[in-house]
């Protein structure tokens, strides 16, 4: 769910999520914030870059973000599927005077390891939406993601239905923008696009005077850096963490020009999970999950299946890039021979730390390998045969290092008077086989004995392929390049792909007694879809979701009648248009569903006690409440300070009064199911004090009794019950 600062609501929340983005984990004095309206969620710094560690400090944290599928997580309910190590931003121009000194080359920077403290400067961050974000609820309360965005501002005509704005100022006197955009739409939401402009505006630090009016800046390339590592989840599977920072992560690129014989007519960078070849218990190419190596931290000691946990490819693609007239100014067009520099480096080589803006020396040895043009790509390298070598893989793709292998690309050298600015844009996403297509196949390889020759038949669309496990795996560069087009073709229409329906303004999700209630409204303005579509999962939200209802167009409530006692329920609710699509290989015919993102709930809900049969067999739990005895009172996880009434009937109101007749609350209780609850406070939020209360129950409507055959009531409207608790306090 999407938060907005606009709605009174969740002020208190948006406070709250405020203050953390200041702890001191949060890297540095920079703001952290999430990107998450699509299945490919990233994180975010206002700071220009993500660096490592960046957000989280934890070692197991190192992998966190470029997260594909975004929905799963871990048997702890941690992230399972992020892909980023670390991201890094380098600035380079060529002799620059500052203070009197001047640099034959100098270097900002951000990432992969500094934090930027004192080379850049950020001056906005801020999240846009294309509507108000939908509210979701379960039993009454707010139901929040781990990766939640706040907007700060509701905009409908942005192309994108989220974008960030995010502008920085360097020590260099170039200022940077990026637009960091993600559409929700189904064929559309596993990348990220980032424009980037960057301007010789002379405002080297974080206030409005300029400092360097004059300098007309040379040689100036932008060095965008990726150390990817897929996936989190097989990093205590496969090698025992090394997987973790990647020292099994291969690099391949397209559009450098070194093999012309490529059919694929676009310029990227990618990543995917390669040999670890210290792991020899079986063949770890697509990193499937075999008995041998569970329980693992991430892995539950039942996913035994074999499924391909680390079958996802990562990248980066160009989607433009401005050329260069003869004296290195921007022509304002696409130039595809840019990036000019394409290459990779050790992730732990000395220069991806401490890097430092006044040492000349340190900053002409990054200069140089941010000019160093197309290297011989990593893959090759590792496996001079190519795709045989990476279907049946010998080499190490650490190629000896600690640590693995980073890639990067470098755009420019531009020069830059006074005023003027260069711009890319570029794509970052992750693609690959289905969740299903991982359990299925893995399951057949583990069933062959893991042999690596074995032929596992799989139906695509409809046709059934026949393949070996790690062919399977790599089919995912095809998914990845699929991506990769799809964000060209999108950037290159000006961004009027086809829009997907709009998601409803609220969803609330309440368990009853017999039935779990669900109702939405729509956002104003907004026409109705040509359907609803329900979706359910159980005991987690990230386990297999079925469809158990469509609605009708004005329909806005459903209940769900068909739930087990004692097991949790999760729920989304997407808004489908049945022709959606413009039928164009950037979104092919079918239907166009708004993002189950949008309305997915991440706490569970159940169904209740039935009500009481009787109001006799109400009671009142803990009698009485004492505040100090922790261990002897029930509790209600999550919400220690509380108070419950049970066994009560389906529909009531419960006064609550002082032994002196003061009211104190009212509780509506509508749901039908025999359980209510109250927190200890009175109707102006204040918090009671010690002392003997009176509740009394009221019935407020006739109730059939379920088993009398000639229509009898169980309760009657305005029947009542009164009973006293205490408070300790």
């Amino acid at each position: 769910m999407i938060l907005s600062r606009r709605t009174p609501l969740l002020l208190a929340l948006v406070l709250g999520v405020l203050a953390l983005w200041t702890a001191p984990e949060a890297s540095a004095q920079f703001q952290n914030r999430w990107l998450a309206a699509g299945s490919f969620h990233n994180w975010y710094s206002e700071v220009g870059s993500e660096r490592e560690l960046g957000f989280r400090s934890g070692g197991e944290d190192q992998q966190y973000g470029w997260r594909w599928p975004a929905i799963f997580r871990d048997r702890n309910l941690g992230p399972a599927t992020d892909m980023q190590a670390a991201k890094g931003i380098w600035i380079g121009a060529t002799n620059v005077t500052a203070d009197g000194v001047t640099y034959p080359a100098r270097v900002v920077h951000v990432g992969p390891r500094v934090n930027g403290v004192g080379e850049f400067f950020p001056t906005r961050f801020d999240l846009i939406s294309k509507r108000d974000p939908t509210v979701v609820t379960v039993d009454g309360d707010l139901s929040l993601p781990e990766a939640e965005m706040i907007v700060d501002e509701v905009d409908p005509t942005i192309p994108a239905d989220y974008m960030y704005i995010n502008e920085a100022n360097t020590l260099l006197g170039l200022t940077m923008e990026r637009r960091i955009m993600q559409f929700s739409q189904d064929h559309h939401d596993n990348y990220h696009v980032i424009e980037y402009t960057f301007t010789n505006t002379g405002n080297t630090d974080g206030d409005p005077e300029i400092e360097q009016p004059n300098q007309t800046l040379e040689g100036v390339i932008i060095f965008l850096q990726n150390r990817l590592s897929v996936v989190r989840e097989t990093r205590f599977i496969i090698g025992d963490n090394p997987t973790g920072w990647g020292k099994h992560t291969m690099n391949d690129a397209r559009g450098d020009g070194l093999r012309p014989e490529e059919p694929e007519n676009f310029r990227a960078q990618f990543s995917w999970h390669g040999n670890f070849p210290a792991f020899g218990l079986y063949d770890n190419i697509g990193g499937p999950i075999l008995p041998a190596r569970v329980p693992a931290t991430f892995v539950a000691p039942s996913d035994t299946s074999g499924r391909l946990a680390g079958s996802a490819f990562a990248g980066t693609v160009t989607l433009f890039a401005e050329g260069t007239n003869e004296d290195g100014t921007p022509t304002g067009a696409d130039d595809f021979t840019q990036p000019e520099t394409t290459t990779w480096f050790g992730s732990d080589d000395p220069y991806t730390a401490n890097n430092d803006a006044f040492s000349p020396g340190a900053m002409q040895t990054e200069y140089d390998i941010m000019a160093s043009g197309h290297k011989e790509r990593h893959a090759y390298v590792v496996e001079p045969t190519g795709r045989p070598g990476w279907l049946n893989p010998s080499g190490d793709p650490a190629l000896g290092t600690p640590g693995g292998m980073s890639y990067a690309n470098g755009y420019g050298p531009y020069t830059l008077a006074p005023g003027e600015s260069v711009s890319f844009v570029i794509a970052e996403g992750a693609a690959g086989l289905s969740r299903e297509a991982t359990i299925e196949i893995g399951r057949a390889w583990k069933n062959s004995g893991a042999d690596p020759a074995a032929l596992i038949t799989y139906e695509v669309g409809g046709v059934p392929m026949t393949m070996t496990k790690n062919e399977w795996a790599l089919t995912s560069q095809d998914s990845l390049f699929q991506m990769f087009e799809r964000a060209i073709a999108n950037y290159e229409s000006g961004y009027e792909i086809p829009q997907s329906p709009a998601p409803p303004a609220t969803f609330a999700v309440s368990g009853g007694g017999d039935r779990i209630q669900l109702e939405w409204t729509s956002l104003p303005g907004e026409p109705d879809p040509d359907k609803w579509e329900i979706y359910r999962s159980r005991i987690r939200y990230d386990s297999t979701a079925v469809l158990i209802h469509e609605a009708a167009p004005g329909d806005r409530s459903f209940e769900d009648t068909t739930p087990i006692r004692g097991v949790n329920y999760f729920y989304y609710i997407q808004a489908v248009d049945e022709n959606g699509s413009d039928g164009s290989a950037m979104t092919p015919v079918g239907a166009l569903r708004s993002s189950r993102y949008f309305t997915q709930t991440y706490t569970p809900t159940s169904l209740k006690r039935q009500q009481g049969e009787s109001l006799d067999d109400i009671v009142i739990v803990p009698n009485p409440y004492n505040i100090a005895a922790q261990g002897d009172l029930i509790r209600f996880p999550g919400a220690a300070d509380q108070l419950a009434f049970y066994n009560i009937p389906g529909f009531c109101r419960i006064d609550i009064y002082t032994e002196l007749g003061e009211l104190v609350d009212t509780l509506e209780h509508t749901d039908g199911s025999g359980d209510e609850f109250w927190d200890h406070t009175t109707t102006s939020r204040q918090t009671i004090v010690s002392g003997i209360y009176i509740a009394v129950i009221t019935v407020t409507q006739d109730i059939p009794d379920p088993n009398s055959e000639s229509g009898g009531l169980l309760y009657r409207n305005g029947e009542q019950a009164i009973k006293k608790f205490v408070i300790i306090r």
